[in-house]
């Protein structure tokens, strides 16, 4: 697998290294990690990993109207606010949460390196960075 979306992490510090380990070891191994920050405002682990795109909600309905944070620790927000999604029994639900945020990204990352599958995690936060629609509005694309 190249990309893979983490719709947990922790609180607790005693799980940091373990995971911060495991984070590590899949970006050297050219995995791109997206993880969603915890929705309450305090640190949580995987999200906080340099190695990994941390992403939050934002209330934009548009999919590719994803955003950069120039603020840490979370990098990245999309989509996650109101979001239509596919629920137990067939049915649909509207709901809210950075879990439904981050496959936005994941979804995005898996596209880029569709087409450009040599990119490192570091390549692939750069071009998420550039092409977000905040930086591009600035810049006047």
């Amino acid at each position: 697998m190249n990309v893979i979306n983490l719709s947990l992490g922790t609180t607790k510090r005693e799980f940091y290294p373990l995971l911060h380990e495991l984070a590590d070891t899949a970006y050297f191994r050219r995995v791109v990690l997206v993880a969603a920050a915890n929705n309450l405002p305090v640190p949580s682990f995987p999200s906080l990993y340099a190695s990994v795109i941390s992403v939050a909600s934002q209330e934009d309905p548009d999919p590719l109207h994803f955003c950069y944070n120039p603020s840490p620790p979370v990098e990245f927000s999309a989509p996650g606010i109101d979001v239509r999604v596919a629920w137990s029994g067939g049915g649909y639900m509207n709901t809210t949460g950075n879990s439904f945020a981050a496959p936005h990204i994941a979804g995005l990352v898996a596209r880029v390196l569709g087409h450009r599958p040599h990119l490192t995690p570091f390549q692939v936060k750069t071009i998420l960075r550039a092409s977000a629609y905040n930086v591009r509005e600035r810049a006047g694309a």
